[in-house]
C-alpha cells in the first residue's frame, strides 16, 4: 500500500494569524482525496480578515473551535491518518504559521510546480531564471492554468485551496520523496 500524505493550507486574518485550517489526505502515487479535515480558529477568525468571506462555504463540513482545540484535533486527525510527510504550497509560510505541527516532515509543492525541471506544462517561452524557475506567474492559480484548467480561480478557503494543491501534485505525476523537505 502507498504511503499517505497530507496537504495543508491556511488562511490568516489582519493580525496575521492563522484563523483557518485545511487538510487533505491522500496516497502517494494516487493523489486522489481519502479523508479532509476543516477547522476554523475561533477568535482568529472574529478579527477577519482577507479572504474572510471564504471561511465558510454552503455545504462544506467544519469545526469552530478555540486554537488550542483546534490544533489537538489538527494532530489527532494527522494521527489517525499515520501522517508524518504534509505538504503546502509554499510551505514556509504555512509551516510558520503552524510551529506546533513541526514535528512532521514538510515539503514544499511550489518548489517543483515552478520549475520547468519538474512542471511539463510550462511554456517553452515562459521567461524563466537560469535554475528553470518561472520568473512569474507561479501561483496556484496559474499553474492549474497550464495543466488545461482554464478559468480557475482560487476561493481562498483553507480546504478547498488544499483540495487544489493536491491537484497540482496529481498534475506533475512526482512521488513524494521527490518533493524536498523544508
Amino acid at each position: 500500500m502507498s504511503q499517505t500524505f497530507a496537504v495543508i493550507d491556511t488562511e490568516t486574518n489582519w493580525d496575521n494569524e492563522v484563523m483557518s485550517v485545511g487538510i487533505v489526505i491522500a496516497r502517494d502515487g494516487d493523489f486522489e482525496p481519502i479523508d479532509t479535515c476543516y477547522i476554523i480558529f475561533e477568535e482568529a477568525a472574529k478579527v477577519g480578515g482577507l479572504f474572510s468571506s471564504s471561511l465558510y462555504i454552503e455545504g462544506q463540513d467544519y469545526k469552530t473551535l478555540a486554537k488550542r482545540v483546534g490544533i489537538a484535533e489538527i494532530k489527532d486527525f494527522l494521527n489517525k491518518h499515520d501522517i508524518q510527510e504534509v505538504f503546502a504550497y509554499n510551505a514556509s509560510f504555512d509551516y510558520r504559521c503552524l510551529p506546533e505541527l513541526s514535528a512532521y516532515s514538510w515539503h514544499d509543492i511550489l518548489r517543483l510546480a515552478a520549475y520547468k525541471q519538474y512542471n511539463p506544462a510550462i511554456p517553452a517561452n515562459a521567461p524563466c531564471c537560469k535554475t528553470g524557475r518561472l520568473k512569474c506567474g507561479y501561483k496556484v492559480e496559474d499553474i492549474l492554468c497550464m495543466f488545461g484548467e482554464g478559468g480557475y480561480m482560487e476561493l481562498h478557503n483553507a480546504l478547498t485551496d488544499a483540495v487544489d494543491e493536491l491537484r497540482i501534485m496529481k498534475h506533475l505525476q512526482h512521488l513524494i520523496d521527490v518533493y524536498p523537505k523544508l
